[in-house]
This record gives structure tokens, C-alpha cells and sequence, in this order.
């Protein structure tokens, strides 16, 4: 399983061996092996046929041989989910559909009902021309013969959306869904409230909804960052305390299956910033909070690790600082940030509240807060701040953490990296289902600025970059170029939580050149389209 996993991982870091690596992993599918090392190989080829667009068909091909002869039910359901979602958008997609439906004639009862949705899935495909589509009704309509009441209800339902085209696009193409940790919170909220009812219904409108690709992207993420770990040796000691490499594996998948959506980490931020009085008098939540986990201030190994993240409201800006002290011979208290403003966009931002940490262990982190207030209506989109971490430092016992009797302490300070407010940081990055709609019908918004780009080896890295400048939300296929030479990419999210707004980029390679991109904002306020536009210059 080991040797899978690191298959996989070195996959996404050596895409041009995908040859070499795929030939390996369909021999691995045609060897003996048990449930967890065919399931590793499975998703490895799967993230092959994701992330490198060269070997998309020929991963597919491989995953139609193995579902032949699959003596595993589990395995041969995650395949035809995938061929149903990549299938559809491939050059020759019968060669697919026939293999999919083999399953519907020779499978048990729950492969039976897999294949019925994949094949629905072909039907209702974006761009599926009228030959495929009759070709799918035929077979869904044979299907509603079956035995099993779920494979007949399946096929009823890709027959009814085979039949509209609103349908599909509702029900089949959008595929994002509410996130279920700000869903719940809001949802108990509301219960809570006896006059919450009688005010107005639930606003479903409220709960931001997270699309598959931004989900994928976060579960992608955090599995290369902890196979990394485990090729690199680091996690072993702490997973195992000695050195089981497969345990140290299975931490990895692990983490993997538990990882933790921006949205309901920000679920977690609003509930840890209700907690202080003199934060929750800011608003019921933030507007809009730093994805990713916020931004490293200091480097990994220095003896004070701090980490911000922005919340931003209505008409506040909250900065809050995770520290760490790495010093087991020092405890630290009154710790504090002073924030410096530097420039005239600084101006914007009055300081009204600072939060400090009354003691600080090592081994135990702790976190300031230092909130600011919006003066006027400007939005500080262009603010830096000098930041300084201050603290009293006395001497403790390492083995109990407690400070040394008569130690009075004495001041000091360390200095952080700046931290810089950008249009991203007032952007909540939220999936709008049917943009295409919403740009058109803000025609009249447009702001459009074209950028050369020297300093960016390839699309991809450009891209990454962009969306992260932006704050938004990236559409299907926007974080996954197919080109090495010239990509679009769509972007959709809320600005302050509120004005929608669709950006879209069109990027160009040249070896020696870099990238040049061409980005395009529609708000429904036309003045934001301007603000997001500046997020890249």
C-alpha cells in the first residue's frame, strides 16, 4: 500500500513520467492484491487522469479493463463514478458507455445502480450531441426492466433528465451543495431563536455553497502535504514513535478523509470570535474570513511561530495571530501585536480593540486579536502593516512549564513579516451555480485589464496564484489547466458576502516571455469590478 501512495504522490510532483508511472499502476490492477492496495492504485490513476491531461484517456481505458473482472464492489462503484464524470468530456465517449453498461447486464444489484447514474450522466453532459443522447435513452429505457427497484428508479430519473435542458443544469450539472458545518450552526441558530421564525423564514441564501472542484482541490492539497511527510520520513515519529512506514501511510489517507473545508474552518472561526465580548460586537460572524488557514508570518524554525488570519465585517477588520512559543526554558505573558500602519490606504483602518494572550507555554499556542474599524466608506484595499510581537519573558522549569519564583520578567519584542490587505480579503469565495447566466446579465460592470506576466514559469503556477490574489472560487477545470500554452479559467464569488461577481482569465505561454493574461470582472457593483481588477497589479 506504501508503494502506492508514494506512487501516487510522485504523480502529482513528476507529471511528464505519467507514462512510466500509469504502465506501473494498470499492473498493478491486473496483479492479485487485496482491497487497499487496489483502491490505492485506483486513486492514483485517478488522480493521474485529474491532474495530467496527456494520459486522461488512456487512465480511462485502463479503469474500463479493471472494472471487467473487479472482484470488489466498492472499487468498481468509484470507477464508474469516475467514467461518469470524466467520460462525457472526452473525444470517443461510446467507447466508455459500452463498458459502463456491461456492468448494467452482468453486475450485481448495487454495480447495476452505479452504472445507471454514470450512463445518466452521459446523457445529460454539456456539448452531447443528438446521436449519444437517443443512444443513452435507449439504454436507460431497457434499464427500467431491472429486478432492483434502485437501478429502475435510477433509470427513471436519468430518462426525466435527459428530457429538459433546465433539468439537467439543476440537477446534474450543478454540482455544489450547501456546507454542511455552516448549514448546522446556522441551522441551530435559528432553532434557538424563539422569534427567529416569526422575523422571516431561513435564509438559504446565507450558507455559502462549496463546489466540487473546491472541494477536490482542498482534499488534493492536504493529501500531497501529508504523502509528503510520509516520503520525507517526518510523520513516522509522530505517528508511530519509531518507524512503521505503513502506519505512517494509513495517518496520511487518514488525514486525508478528515480534512477540513474552508468553510467550515470559518464555521470555526465565527464561533471562536463570539466568544470574546468585545469581538462579538462586531457582528454575528465574519463576512468574509482568510482561506487556507491564513499566512505565515515567521519562519517554521524560529523560537516564535505566528500565523494571521483576516475576518473581515461590515464595517470592521479583525487580525487574529496564532503563536506558538518554541522555547522551553521561557514562558511568555502579555502577549500582544502592534500593528503600524504604512501607507494611506492605512488611513482607512482606525484601531479600536486589541486582544492579548495572558500566558504562553511552550508546546501550548495561543491567540491575539487586534481589531480596526472602517473610517468613511473607503474600502482599504491597498493597506500594510508593520507588525511587532511584544511580550514579557520570564524563565520556567521545562519539565512543568511553571515560571521561576521571583522572576519578575522583562519586556520584549520580535518582529513579524507585514501584513497586507488586498481586494481577495474582502471576497468571499463562494460557488454561484449558472455564471454564465450572471455574466451576461452584467454586461454593463465590466472592467478589463490585460497583464504581462514574466515571473511565472507555467499556467498552472500562474493560475494558482491568481486565485489566491482574487479570493474566489474556481469553477470546474479553472485550477487544472489541459494546455501548457493557453488556458481560460472562471472565478465566481461575494463581495463583503453580498455583491456577486464573476471574473474571467485568459492566459497565454511563452518560454523566456512568462504568462500574459487578459482578466475580466462583472459585479453587480460596478465599482467592485475595479477593485478586483486591482488585486493583480
Amino acid at each position: 500500500i506504501i508503494v502506492a501512495e508514494a506512487v501516487r504522490s510522485l504523480c502529482g510532483k513528476f507529471p511528464g513520467k505519467h507514462g512510466l508511472f500509469l504502465g506501473f499502476l494498470s499492473g498493478v490492477l491486473r496483479d492479485e492484491g487485496g482491497y487497499e492496495f487496489k483502491r490505492a492504485a485506483i486513486e492514483a490513476i485517478v488522480d493521474l487522469a485529474k491532474h495530467v491531461g496527456e494520459c486522461r484517456e488512456a487512465a480511462l481505458g485502463h479503469l474500463c479493463e479493471f472494472i471487467e473482472d473487479c472482484e470488489f464492489t466498492k472499487l468498481s462503484v468509484r470507477v464508474l463514478h469516475f467514467l461518469g464524470e470524466e467520460g462525457p468530456g472526452t473525444a470517443r465517449p461510446t467507447v466508455y458507455i459500452r463498458h459502463i453498461y456491461n456492468r448494467v447486464v452482468l453486475e450485481n444489484a448495487v454495480v447495476r445502480a452505479a452504472a445507471v447514474s454514470a450512463l445518466a450522466k452521459f446523457g445529460a453532459a454539456r456539448g452531447a450531441d443528438a446521436a449519444l443522447q437517443r443512444s443513452v435513452r435507449v439504454l436507460l429505457t431497457r434499464c427500467l426492466d431491472d429486478r432492483d427497484d434502485e437501478v429502475r428508479d435510477r433509470a427513471a430519473w436519468g430518462l426525466r433528465m435527459a428530457g429538459g435542458e433546465q433539468a439537467r443544469t439543476r440537477y446534474v450539472r450543478d454540482d455544489s451543495t450547501f456546507s454542511l458545518a455552516v448549514l448546522e450552526r446556522r441551522l441551530v441558530e435559528y432553532c434557538a431563536d424563539p422569534q427567529a421564525a416569526r422575523r422571516a423564514r431561513f435564509d438559504f441564501a446565507a450558507v455559502p455553497r462549496v463546489s466540487r472542484a473546491q472541494e477536490e482541490e482542498a482534499r488534493h492539497r492536504v493529501r500531497l502535504d501529508a504523502m509528503d511527510q510520509v516520503l520525507t520520513g517526518s510523520a513516522i515519529s509522530s505517528t508511530t514513535g519509531g518507524g512503521d512506514l505503513a502506519s505512517a501511510a494509513a495517518a496520511a489517507a487518514a488525514a486525508e478523509e478528515t480534512l477540513e473545508p474552508d468553510a467550515d474552518r470559518q464555521a470555526q472561526y465565527a464561533a471562536q470570535l463570539a466568544a470574546i465580548p468585545a469581538l462579538a460586537a462586531f457582528g454575528a460572524q465574519p463576512l468574509v474570513s482568510s482561506a487556507r488557514g491564513g499566512v505565515e508570518l515567521t519562519e517554521p524554525e524560529t523560537e516564535y511561530v505566528v500565523r494571521c488570519v483576516k475576518h473581515v465585517y461590515a464595517r470592521h477588520v479583525v487580525f487574529q495571530f496564532d503563536v506558538a512559543n518554541t522555547i522551553a526554558e521561557q514562558v511568555l505573558e502579555q502577549v500582544e501585536v502592534a500593528m503600524e500602519a504604512d501607507g494611506d490606504d492605512g488611513e482607512l483602518l482606525r484601531p479600536v480593540v486589541a486582544v492579548a494572550i495572558p500566558e504562553l507555554r511552550c508546546g501550548a499556542p495561543g491567540t491575539a486579536y487586534v481589531g480596526f474599524e472602517r473610517v468613511g466608506d473607503g474600502v482599504p484595499v491597498g493597506a500594510a502593516f508593520a507588525c511587532t510581537l511584544k511580550f514579557v519573558v520570564k524563565e520556567c522549569d521545562p519539565a512543568t512549564g511553571a515560571p521561576e519564583e521571583g522572576d519578575d520578567g522583562f519586556e520584549d519584542d520580535y518582529s513579524l513579516e507585514a501584513v497586507d490587505v488586498g481586494p481577495g480579503d474582502f471576497m468571499q469565495a463562494t460557488y454561484i451555480p449558472d455564471s454564465h447566466a450572471l455574466w451576461e446579465a452584467l454586461a454593463a460592470s465590466e472592467a478589463v485589464e490585460s497583464f504581462a506576466l514574466s515571473s511565472f514559469g507555467s499556467i498552472e503556477e500562474c493560475v494558482g496564484k491568481v486565485c489566491e490574489l482574487l479570493g474566489m472560487c474556481p469553477l470546474e477545470g479553472a485550477l487544472r489547466p489541459k494546455s501548457k500554452a493557453a488556458h481560460q479559467a472562471v472565478f465566481t464569488g461575494k463581495w463583503l458576502g453580498r455583491a456577486k461577481t464573476v471574473a474571467r482569465t485568459r492566459m497565454t505561454y511563452q518560454k523566456g516571455a512568462g504568462v500574459t493574461m487578459e482578466l475580466a470582472v462583472r459585479s453587480e457593483d460596478p465599482a467592485v469590478s475595479e477593485l478586483v481588477v486591482s488585486a493583480i497589479a
